[in-house]
């Protein structure tokens, strides 16, 4: 008889478990048990490779950056870039909805984590941008795509067609026209033209980018 050769533990397997238990149950499913399971190993075997299950989190955060693309700092349009980068966010966030609300603020950031980071004040920088207006851009730009994303992940359709049924149960619940009449007229012409929520960050990224370039050339 052969043994059948196990494939060795890294970091990388262990991430990548996570990371999956993380996409199909949320950040609060996960644990070191539960990771350790769907490798088929003991939890004790994880801590050569993870500290705790905050470098874990740590990691897949980490694993995020690495999926969001940002130009190279003078490359292009500061604009062009930013709009790129947050269509990047958005869906990179979309895969991984556990994820919103815990991408800033990592005490021990990873690779990709600093290099995005990185990249974005540099196309500000090199697009013309003072440092602290820089920041500012950067702080509005990100409060703008992630609370986009939170707001998204909480929808109760993921399509537009799916939309109208969910507006015309949400009409149904509203009491009287009389007392709420605008958000009848909201509910009904949204029933019958759909939502599209694609749509819908386009039209309000354009929005915070023009403010942010009209912010620019008046500051400078």
């Amino acid at each position: 008889m052969t043994r059948t050769r196990r494939e060795p533990l890294t970091r990388e397997r262990v991430l990548q478990a996570a990371l999956e238990l993380a996409d199909a149950g949320g950040f609060h499913s996960l644990s070191m048990r539960k990771v350790a399971a769907g490798l088929g190993v003991e939890a004790m075997s994880l801590y050569n490779h993870v500290a705790n299950k905050e470098d874990i989190v740590d990691g897949l955060v980490d694993l995020v950056f690495d999926e969001i693309e940002v130009a190279e700092p003078g490359s292009t349009d500061w604009k062009v870039a930013m709009r790129e980068r947050a269509v990047s966010v958005r869906a990179a966030l979309g895969r991984h909805r556990w994820a919103v609300g815990l991408m800033e603020g990592r005490l021990n950031p990873g690779p990709a984590n600093l290099r995005n980071h990185d990249a974005v004040m540099g196309c500000l920088r090199e697009g013309g941008f003072a440092f602290r207006d820089a920041v500012h851009a950067y702080s509005v730009m990100d409060a703008y795509i992630y609370g986009f994303a939170l707001q998204e992940r909480g929808l109760p359709f993921d399509a537009p067609e799916e939309s109208a049924e969910v507006m015309r149960r949400q009409r149904e619940t509203i009491p009287s026209m009389d007392d709420h009449p605008y958000l009848v007229e909201t509910a009904m012409e949204l029933e019958q033209a759909g939502y599209d929520y694609d749509e819908e960050f386009h039209f309000g990224l354009e929005l915070v980018l023009d403010g942010i370039e009209r912010f620019k050339d008046g500051a400078a």
